[in-house]
């Protein structure tokens, strides 16, 4: 089954996000039947938020390093190390291997 890209809308915030044909394909290989309907920013302060447990993670503001958008990250930038945004990021890191 071939996959695309679809738009959805977030149940939250309202925002619209992209259901990756790649994230389409994971939930139905794990059997998944159902669409998000939050944004990834909404799924997670949800479940830092969850159940009521713990303090929600300090986020700090920052500049990313290669597209220079303007990002949260969970920790507080040190040095001159650069910092980058989520999609950025996934390209700097090696893809990870399947472990079995």
């Amino acid at each position: 089954m071939a996959f695309e890209d679809k738009t959805l809308v977030c149940k939250d915030c309202g925002k619209e996000f992209i259901f990756s044909a790649g994230e389409q394909e994971f939930y139905s290989s794990k059997g998944f039947e159902n669409e998000p309907v939050r944004c990834r920013d909404c799924r997670d302060k949800r479940k830092r938020n969850r159940d009521g447990f713990g303090e929600p993670r300090k986020m700090f503001t920052v500049t990313c390093a290669e597209c220079g958008k303007e990002t949260e990250v969970p920790f507080e930038p040190k040095n001159e190390r650069p910092v980058y945004c989520r999609e950025c990021f996934s390209k700097h890191r090696p893809a990870r291997r399947a472990q079995f």
